[in-house]
């Protein structure tokens, strides 16, 4: 390879790292365009057929040569596992067949171990199949304060920790600031695997995940839960306004047992894009801290 082909290779490697594709699902790369353009091909008629069929009469006529038969559907992947066939489809289920299954699922669940169980176990949601682990939580259950962030990267998924990576080690800086650490915290995330790419989830996936998280608040029963970022303020807390409005603000949140105290802030991803907000998330981490110390009214 001439150093000219390699640079061009190196290129697009960094381009695809830097975009967050550093996952391969197949060891054989497919070309989607050749299976459209194939399958394109299958539909047209082909010549003789045309030439074989009646006069003024179309392929659409019963006399106008075989039907292609029906195609089958795809045969599903089991759980935890990735399509081992290039070009391989994966059946899931309808969004909101899978929601009403979480919702059943996690409902049931009498302890934090059994909830992860059940997760391992869950099909549902087709962002298990591209992740490489669950990524279910860190800390300590028991801890009087929970902090939710929105899904696992790259480093979470590595090693089946949420916020382990570049902002994971600014978070534990946070946490150290007003005198907390992965001890005296629990840490968890909205969507416990990884969007490929490190792409943001969609509805659909986040509506299949909620259930499982909010059980998990419920019986990890803090006293305080802290939402990193919009997304995990929207979907724990119900609040529509952008983070920068929303956080701060001390609000009631449900467990389904009792009400706790709840409060969003800048998620570390962003702070570390964004290092004026910083001064906004000390405020945040300070009213933080008079919570658990009781200082605060809601």
């Amino acid at each position: 390879m001439n150093s000219f082909v390699h640079k061009h290779f190196a290129d697009i490697l960094a381009f695809y790292a830097e975009a967050g594709v550093d996952v391969a699902l197949d060891e054989v790369a497919v070309d989607r365009f050749a299976e459209s353009a194939a399958a394109a091909s299958a539909r047209r008629p082909s010549a003789a057929v045309m030439a074989d069929a009646p006069r003024g009469q179309g392929t659409d006529s019963p006399t106008a040569g075989t039907r292609p038969a029906p195609s089958r559907p795809a045969p599903s992947v089991g759980a935890g596992h990735a399509p081992s066939g290039a070009g391989m489809q994966v059946s899931a289920q309808p969004p909101d067949v899978a929601v009403m299954a979480a919702r059943d699922a996690a409902h049931t669940a009498a302890s934090l171990d059994e909830l992860r169980g059940m997760l391992e176990a869950f099909d549902g949601c087709p962002l298990k199949r591209t992740a490489t682990r669950l990524v279910f939580a860190d800390g300590n259950p028991q801890a009087k304060v929970m902090f939710v962030g929105e899904a696992p990267g790259r480093d979470e998924d590595v090693q089946g920790l949420p916020f382990v990576g570049r902002s994971g080690r600014l978070l534990d800086l946070m946490l150290a600031a007003i005198g907390l650490d992965r001890t005296t915290a629990y840490i968890a995330n909205v969507i416990p695997w990884r969007p490929p790419g490190n792409r943001t989830p969609t509805p659909q996936e986040t509506a299949i995940c909620l259930p499982f998280i909010r059980r998990q608040v419920e019986l990890a029963n803090p006293d305080v839960l802290v939402c990193l970022g919009g997304p995990s303020a929207q979907a724990l807390l119900g609040i529509t306004d952008g983070i920068t409005k929303a956080r701060g603000r001390i609000v009631p949140y449900d467990t389904g047992s009792r009400t706790i105290k709840a409060i969003a802030t800048f998620h570390p991803a962003y702070l570390l894009r964004t290092p004026l907000g910083k001064r906004y998330a000390w405020r945040d981490l300070l009213a933080v801290e008079a919570l658990l110390k009781g200082e605060a009214a809601g």
